[in-house]
């Protein structure tokens, strides 16, 4: 079985087209909580009220790094995914601590990243510009066949 932990953007479809792509392969996917609302909550859902907001988004940022942490930590392989939209600065330091951690690391983003990120790059095993090609790493990586071929 392999573990991979699924990073970054919350707002397309990417997750659910690797998870149906990797369809009859051993893969566990694990990923953070996508529901933004429930995330930036989550903290002052738990652990109570607060007046200062900076307090309210850092209660939920650090009970979401208990879950980052240890999905990481189990994963074999990490992706993540920079998209279109926002800067995703949480998944900037996904990919930073998963190759600390020594964790194999995909990161996918279009081209228009690909200067931003080129550090986050530098760290990755693989950069893949689609889901499609991230499910095509891990069926390669499972099975050592190539895409298209039986």
């Amino acid at each position: 079985m392999l573990n991979v932990y699924l990073s970054g953007e919350i707002h397309t479809d990417w997750r659910d087209r690797i998870v149906a792509g990797c369809t009859g392969l051993e893969v566990s996917f694990l990923g953070p909580v996508t529901d933004h609302a429930a995330s930036d909550d989550c903290g002052v859902a738990i652990l109570g009220p607060e007046e200062n907001k900076v307090w309210h988004d850092r209660k939920g940022a650090q009970l979401n790094a208990i879950r980052t942490r240890k999905g990481i930590m189990d994963a074999d392989v990490v992706v993540v995914r920079f998209g279109e939209q926002y800067k995703q600065w949480n998944a900037a330091f996904d990919a930073g601590y998963a190759a600390a951690l020594g964790k194999s690391l995909i990161v996918l983003h279009g081209p228009e990243h690909a200067h931003a990120l080129k550090e986050v790059d530098a760290a990755a095993l693989a950069v893949a510009k689609t889901p499609e090609q991230v499910v095509d790493c891990l069926r390669y990586v499972l099975t050592g066949k190539l895409p298209g071929r039986s």
